[in-house]
């Protein structure tokens, strides 16, 4: 049986409406790839907890208060993934790339132009179609 791993997903947006993305490693699944930060979520978590420690590993930035976005489940040929996404509404800090990771402030126009992992792209198209850009 295939492994499924709960990821929970930042979807950020600074002041200037921009989302936060970063660059998967190249020696990790999908590689070379732009993401939405976050990561695994731990089997004594809560969604929000994972949420929160993930992204202040990734990034370095403290979740205050996030609102659940969307459930996707994606099947790669090697696992099944289950993003919970979540929009960011209130954060403090500054966005580092604390895993040596390349991060980017990236206007939603912009998203088509990155390549991202496949299922990735249900997010995009939903923050597309909910900021109507």
């Amino acid at each position: 049986m295939k492994q499924r791993l709960q990821v929970a997903v930042a979807i950020i947006f600074n002041a200037e409406q921009q989302v936060l993305i970063a660059r998967r490693h190249a020696h990790q699944h999908q590689g070379d790839r732009w993401e939405f930060p976050g990561g695994k979520r731990e089997a004594n978590e809560t969604r929000f907890q994972a949420l929160q420690r993930e992204i202040e590993e990734e990034v370095g930035l403290l979740v205050h208060q996030a609102e659940p976005m969307m459930q996707i489940v994606h099947d790669y040929a090697e696992l099944e993934v289950e993003l919970d996404v979540w929009i960011v509404s209130e954060f403090s800090g500054e966005a580092i790339g604390k895993e040596g990771q390349a991060l980017e402030w990236c206007a939603l126009a912009d998203l088509d132009n990155k390549e991202f992992p496949a299922a990735n792209i249900e997010i995009i198209e939903r923050l597309t179609s909910l900021y109507a850009i």
